[in-house]
């Protein structure tokens, strides 16, 4: 070895992560590094052009730039740069720039991809430096008012404006009149937080347009339905409630104490382009024809939140809302055509849409609760009508009917309460995995329309039963083990032979889906009051039913396999596509491709446990 090449191996020597390779491995490295020098204040790279060479610091400094020119970070001797674009797609992410004269070794691409592939001590000390720095980047990259990050706090503008609610109707008029609010908090001074409020909506609809006397009390013609929401969570998150519950007022509270009061206005004006508001469009057409228009608007919204780095959660959460309004708007609509319902009911939603975690590609999973009135002769011809209506408007709007027919048109799963609680009845008491095999579904469901108190019933029966029955968690256990994840046995992935997506991987069917199958057992078998994944997870995580650590590893694992699939969509909808649930692994940089086997073997580990923990044989 020449003594310039001594030098630079025991410079390697002193720094992460080369110290970590082995002796030969790392002298092998110093013969292939080339050297440059670079005056200050010059470009060394510049977004998106290739890059073939990691680039480390031997003397000198440079500073990292974001895309958009702004510094987020800086480094000096020892420090490299280049590792990110390398290991996707050869271009570079992060432009760089010298702080003043530096010294640079270049290691081919070739061999530091080698040396990340091979050596797993090597890689994780490569990923953790670059996880910090990508975490870094993304906070950094979101618009400084982005409503993914900005606090409700920050839209509360006054004071609480508010009265007794046995003040009158026209003295609540008259104080809205000289504050210039459109709202009002009504108070009773045995409380310390409202009992409601009225707006000029209220006003105009209950008091003027009915004749009512403004010497009523206002606590006559209040709304008395409020919801309450933290003054630190997310504009996005208020947003999301209001669209859900189809209010437009919010009270806020800060450590148990009322400081204000958002409006569906407030966040308009907070962010007016927001893609989501096409729930608000919704409400406002009156027919099927009208509703299908929106669905370029839907996949609109799905690819501006990718776009802008939200989680899969999010994500999840706004296109289920947007599902449910589909829903509730068309259910609105088939109610003008067809007459008030002639008995209570409950439309309720089934699987992703009830977990708050659908994505662009979904079909329709509904269902009719009834009240136990219901006379087939007398009524059914209504709800059949009903049930026809809103799952064709569905299937028009871009949410397929369910192959698998569950749908309210279907008789069985139009029935009253009664015989829904013989479903669970027997489902839970009298399992077995065929019966359940279909039914799974069924444990993940939301009110949409009607009497909610009907699927509140139903879930407290799953709630407070299925922790009692070991036979019908381990029929569940067993089911949830029957889609494996796509990795051979020697970790390779394992490709669809289909026909049409041959060499792909269904991200739902060998991903999300089996992971969210295991995640609904151990919450079904500790009575947990959660629907979502994730907070499925924190509640089984609190319960300590898991091994060390392995909580968080799902959560994560389940994050990456849904992002994975969500990107892949998004992309195929930017390129004028048909999305799908498949992903070619071709398609994915030697990064992702990593992290997705490691995903994988996560969701491995765990149908193991599974299987253990609930006696599988």
């Amino acid at each position: 070895m020449q003594a310039e090449q001594t030098e630079i191996l025991h410079f390697l020597e002193r720094f992460a992560p080369f110290n970590l390779l082995p002796p030969a491995e790392l002298e092998t490295v110093a013969q292939a590094i080339s050297v440059g020098y670079v005056r200050a204040d010059q470009v060394i790279l510049e977004y998106n052009q290739p890059i073939h060479d990691l680039h480390i610091i031997r003397s000198g400094s440079v500073e990292v730039l974001q895309k958009t020119g702004e510094l987020y970070n800086r480094l000096t001797e020892g420090g490299y740069f280049g590792e990110f674009g390398l290991l996707r797609k050869g271009r570079v992410r992060y432009p760089i720039r010298t702080l003043e004269d530096t010294l640079l070794y270049y290691l081919p691409g070739e061999i530091f991809t080698r040396l990340f592939d091979q050596y797993d001590e090597f890689a994780e000390a490569v990923e953790v430096e670059e996880d910090r720095r990508v975490q870094y980047a993304v906070q950094q990259d979101r618009p400084k008012h982005d409503l993914l990050m900005e606090m409700v706090s920050t839209l509360i503008s006054r004071e609480v404006v508010s009265i007794d609610a046995n003040a009158s109707i026209r003295q609540a008029a008259e104080l809205m009149t000289s504050a210039e609010v459109s709202s009002l908090l009504i108070m009773d001074g045995e409380r310390s937080l409202p009992v409601g409020i009225i707006t000029d909506k209220d006003l105009r609809k209950r008091v003027l347009a009915v004749g009512r006397s403004e010497q009523e009390p206002v606590h006559a013609v209040m709304s008395d339905d409020l919801v309450f929401i933290q003054h630190n969570q997310h504009i996005f998150e208020a947003m999301l409630v209001m669209l859900r519950t189809n209010l437009h007022h919010l009270p806020v509270l800060k450590k148990g104490e009322l400081v204000g009061v958002i409006s569906l206005s407030d966040v308009a004006r907070h962010e007016s382009k927001s893609s989501l508001f096409v729930v608000s469009s919704i409400f406002k057409q009156n027919s099927i024809d009208e509703l299908q228009l929106l669905e370029a608007d839907v996949r609109a919204s799905f690819v501006r939140m990718v776009n802008e780095d939200a989680n899969s959660r999010m994500i999840g959460s706004s296109m289920a809302t947007i599902g449910r309004s589909f829903k509730q708007r068309l259910l609105e609509i088939a109610e003008a055509k067809l007459g008030p319902p002639p008995i209570p009911y409950c439309f309720i939603a089934l699987g992703s849409m009830a977990r708050d975690e659908q994505a662009i590609v979904t079909d329709q999973d509904n269902a009719l609760i009834l009240d136990d009135r219901y006379d087939p002769k007398k009524h059914d011809e209504y709800f059949l009508a009903l049930a026809q209506y809103v799952t064709d408007g569905l299937d028009a709007c871009g949410y397929p009917y369910c192959s698998g027919g569950i749908m309210a048109t279907n008789p069985e799963w139009r029935q009253p309460l009664r015989q829904w609680q013989k479903y669970f009845a027997n489902w839970i008491t009298d399992p077995t995995p065929a019966r359940l095999l279909h039914s799974n579904i069924f444990f993940d469901l939301d009110a949409v329309w009607g009497e909610k108190q009907f699927a509140q019933e139903l879930n407290q029966v799953i709630q407070k039963q299925a922790p009692r029955h070991k036979r019908f968690l381990a029929s569940m256990a067993k089911n949830a083990i029957q889609r494996t994840p796509p990795l051979g046995f020697f970790k390779d992935f394992v490709m669809e032979k289909d026909g049409k997506q041959n060499n792909s991987i269904n991200m739902k069917r060998r991903g999300t889906a089996p992971l969210v199958d295991l995640v609904r057992v151990h919450a079904l078998s500790i009575g947990s009051t959660q629907r979502n994944t994730f907070g499925r997870l924190e509640d089984i995580i609190e319960a300590n039913i898991l091994p060390h650590g392995r909580g968080p590893d799902l959560r994560d694992a389940y994050e990456l396999i849904a992002m994975v699939r969500i990107r892949q969509q998004a992309r195929a909808l930017a390129a004028g596509e048909t999305p799908d649930n498949n992903v070619s692994p071709d398609q994915l940089s030697d990064f992702e491709r990593k992290h997705l086997k490691d995903a994988f073997q996560i969701l491995s580990h765990a149908q193991k446990y599974l299987r253990y923990r609930y006696s599988i044989h």
